[in-house]
């Protein structure tokens, strides 16, 4: 297959991911402990090819911790340049539901922002932190899976 340049086009598939930086009153915010590896992340999971972002992230997060959100605003894109997985995160806001364990998670808390700090992986902790910022511009992040190659956005 090619473009109209008449050179090759890549035939790779990219992953869209969801992911929900649920944000209580307090200013603390929703994370799991995922089963699979241990570590802390917010909620979410892989789009579902007929699912709109909205309904996927409602979905991943309460499938994840219980907790059924109000989604405010996109807060981030972040690119894994080694996986071609897209994550698209979320600002949101906890309405109703109480926190829950899942085959997915092995522990669900409420962080301040310090703590997300200390626990989290780099590439996962600054999604939150962008989601924390006070502005409305999206960060537009990549990554290489565990630390940010680049500061964009």
């Amino acid at each position: 297959m090619s473009n109209s340049t008449g050179k090759p086009q890549s035939t790779s598939l990219h992953s869209v991911s969801v992911a929900g930086v649920v944000v209580r009153e307090d200013g603390r915010v929703l994370v799991i402990r995922r089963a699979d590896n241990g570590a802390w992340e917010p909620p979410g999971g892989v789009l579902e090819v007929a699912e709109a972002l909205e309904d996927g992230l409602r979905r991943e997060v309460f499938e994840e911790t219980g907790i059924k959100v109000g989604v405010e605003r996109l807060t981030g894109v972040y690119k894994n340049m080694n996986r071609g997985i897209v994550a698209l995160v979320f600002r949101c806001v906890p309405e109703s539901g109480s926190e829950q364990l899942s085959a997915e998670s092995t522990a669900v808390d409420w962080l301040t922002p310090a703590e997300v700090s200390d626990r989290m992986a780099e590439v996962y902790a600054v999604r939150v932190l962008d989601a924390l910022r006070g502005d409305m511009a999206p960060a537009v992040r990549v990554h290489d899976g565990q630390h940010l190659l680049g500061r964009q956005g």
